[in-house]
């Protein structure tokens, strides 16, 4: 008996306190539509081709991490970079490469999942046939992406 009156007084316990927090929470979750994000051309000084992004969101109150969907037309990819904090990349369509500096290219094709560590020199991209579309995740950094050279058409034409 008692400890049945123990447990449903720890029980209350928890419960008031999760009700308690609950109510000091001041954020609130939000839903941003499908087509409420713009798709937009990038930056052409740091790609080869044509390609597009989604911005999907930016970072928000405690966290760093924002994501966009990026768009490479055949033969579309990026210039050689190294990115501060490291990025995922989650293939959703097409077929591309991903290439880490002195190694073989990578096919990567829809769900596939690329880890490029920080400070890796690497490139992505299509392949010269075929459209690609990733989910690019990153985080917030005081440092920019290091955007380097061109991946040259004799490079990609070795693959």
């Amino acid at each position: 008996m008692i400890r049945k009156k123990f447990l449903g007084m720890v029980l209350a316990g928890i419960l008031a306190f999760g009700l308690q927090a609950a109510d000091t929470q001041a954020a609130e979750q939000t839903v941003t539509k499908n087509g409420e994000y713009a798709s937009v051309p990038v930056n052409v000084e740091n790609f080869t081709g044509s390609a597009r992004m989604e911005s999907l969101f930016s970072p928000h109150e405690d966290s760093a991490t924002y994501a966009a969907y990026v768009t490479f037309e055949p033969g579309a990819r990026t210039h050689w970079h190294i990115h501060p904090k490291g990025q995922a990349l989650i293939v959703t369509a097409g077929t591309g490469y991903v290439q880490e500096w002195g190694k073989e290219p990578v096919l990567i094709q829809p769900g596939d999942v690329v880890w490029c560590p920080a400070g890796v020199k690497h490139w992505h991209g299509a392949t010269a046939k075929n459209a690609m579309t990733h989910l690019a995740i990153s985080e917030k950094s005081d440092k920019a992406v290091t955007w380097l050279e061109p991946v040259s058409d004799e490079q990609y034409s070795q693959i």
